[in-house]
């Protein structure tokens, strides 16, 4: 497409103006309004992508599940949590994104590619990022689902089948690491709650003893850490 031809019709006579968008298919030959939508449509589609090409999901669940296994209701807060998952995630996708420009985005530029074949290309890194993190159940579940032939190899699986099956193993993952950290908290509210039953206090509520037990023993051992390198251990590939 190499313009767009709007007549201002409101009087006779008038002059055509001339609206170009330049060759999309070419870096050099895409006008400036053109790169400016480029990059607003990636800005309001990036919340989006986070969700479904990254291991955002999976970081942002384990840290809620985190605080409501320290019972601490709204600390750390949720702006607090949500930045540190983005930052998280952009240490575990650097290395993907860093595959996806020099294997895409350079090449597109110096014009050795076309548009859609820059798209496809940067798209593959992603793809193999996704597959080492997704179980294969859950792509033969949503190849069933939708009605296509059974992938005969995981890199001939279509982006529409693996984001969601990407999607369901992050939560399934995210849920077995938050049942591991429930654990041991879970343990001192029943010892609380025994002790305190057992001394007839049963007006006092074990949280009040509890939490600030369990907030204790979190940083005697190193809570954050240890939860953050298993976190970033749990991505294969990383």
């Amino acid at each position: 497409m190499t313009g767009l031809l709007l007549a201002a019709a409101a009087s006779p006579g008038a002059e055509l103006i001339r609206l170009s968008v330049g060759d999309l298919g070419q870096p050099e030959g895409m006008s400036t309004v053109m790169k400016i939508a480029l990059v607003l449509t990636v800005l309001a589609v990036l919340p989006s992508v986070l969700v479904m090409f990254t291991c955002f999901i999976r970081l942002i669940v384990v840290f809620h599940l985190l605080r409501q296994a320290l019972g601490t209701q709204s600390v750390p807060p949720n702006q607090v949590l949500t930045g540190l998952a983005l930052i998280l995630t952009f240490f575990v996708m650097a290395p993907v994104a860093s595959q996806v420009y020099d294997r895409a985005v350079i090449p597109y530029q110096q014009g050795e590619l076309e548009g859609d074949v820059a798209l496809q290309t940067g798209l593959e890194p992603v793809k193999d990022w996704m597959l080492r993190n997704t179980r294969e159940t859950d792509l033969l579940l949503f190849a069933k689902l939708s009605r296509t032939d059974e992938p005969i190899t995981r890199g001939a699986v279509p982006l529409s089948v693996l984001m969601p099956a990407f999607l369901i193993s992050e939560l399934k993952t995210a849920f077995q690491i938050g049942f591991l950290l429930f654990m041991p908290f879970l343990v001192i509210d029943l010892i609380v709650a025994s002790v305190l039953l057992s001394m007839g206090m049963m007006m006092l509520p074990p949280m009040m003893i509890s939490a600030p037990l369990k907030i204790l023993l979190f940083v005697l051992v190193d809570g954050w850490h240890l939860v953050t390198e298993s976190l970033m251990l749990s991505f294969g590939g990383l």
